[in-house]
């Protein structure tokens, strides 16, 4: 065995399923997850990406099988993870520095320590700026950013991101891509991220789990192996091309089987 396989998983989904009632959301769900790994889910609507994240933060449970975060359960792990949302889902009456602070300041870390850290991470994610500044005198771009800064407060070993960018166009998608996988480098954590975005899905992960639905359960899943660092010229490229049209064809057969 090698030293990866001794390892702790970082995350571990086995044999897990989930209903809502008598109507199954995922079955068979075998999965596992090393650290620092950027897994991202596509698969069509309906069939499961966001229910496999908050079964992982433990914000509902698994019906069948088990998970394992860092080989605790979702709810005793809980202080390792962070989440982010479609929206930034900001408090409005908070300044940007104060959105950031929510979580230490729910923690009782000490004014001085708090600032310290938010000014250091509204610095990593270029917002220092508009530190003292409202959520409503923000582009769209930048309240993610703040979304992501206030994620990252806590230190968190494993970020769970559900279509975070989906509302923004185009390029603003391309550069906060390309800004999350920079605070990545820089920080190490392991990601799992859901998206509609075959694209978005490449340019970011290691590896792109591909959903079938009813119930939601794992086609397939594509190994990326493009070189690092990503940036505009990747998407330039003809792997990053020849990658796209081979998951848009697992995507394709998913909805038609």
């Amino acid at each position: 065995m090698t030293s990866k396989q001794h390892a702790v998983p970082q995350v571990m989904f086995s044999g897990v399923g989930k209903r809502y009632g008598s109507r199954p959301i995922l079955g068979g769900i075998d999965l596992r997850i090393e650290k620092g790994e950027f897994i991202s889910f596509l698969g069509p609507s309906g069939c499961g990406k966001s229910t496999l994240l908050k079964l992982v933060s433990g914000l509902s449970p698994v019906t069948e099988g088990s998970i394992l975060v860092d080989g605790m359960t979702p709810e005793d792990a809980r202080e390792t993870m962070s989440y982010i949302f479609q929206e930034p889902t900001l408090l409005p009456w908070r300044t940007v520095e104060q959105n950031v602070g929510l979580g230490l300041e729910l923690d009782h870390v000490a004014r001085d320590r708090r600032a310290e850290r938010v000014n250091a991470l509204l610095e990593l994610v270029g917002l220092s700026h508009v530190a003292k500044s409202y959520p409503r005198q923000l582009s769209g771009g930048m309240k993610m950013r703040v979304s992501i800064a206030r994620a990252l407060a806590t230190t968190p070993r494993v970020l769970l991101m559900d279509e975070p960018f989906a509302a923004l166009d185009e390029m603003a998608r391309d550069r906060l891509n390309e800004e999350l996988l920079r605070l990545r480098e820089e920080l190490q954590w392991t990601v799992l991220f859901v998206t509609h975005s075959v694209a978005e899905a490449i340019f970011l992960s290691t590896r792109i789990v591909v959903l079938a639905p009813n119930p939601g359960r794992i086609a397939q899943i594509v190994p990326v192996d493009l070189p690092s660092p990503r940036n505009a010229g990747t998407r330039e490229s003809a792997k990053f091309d020849e990658l796209i049209s081979s998951v848009s064809k697992s995507l394709r057969g998913v909805l038609g089987a």
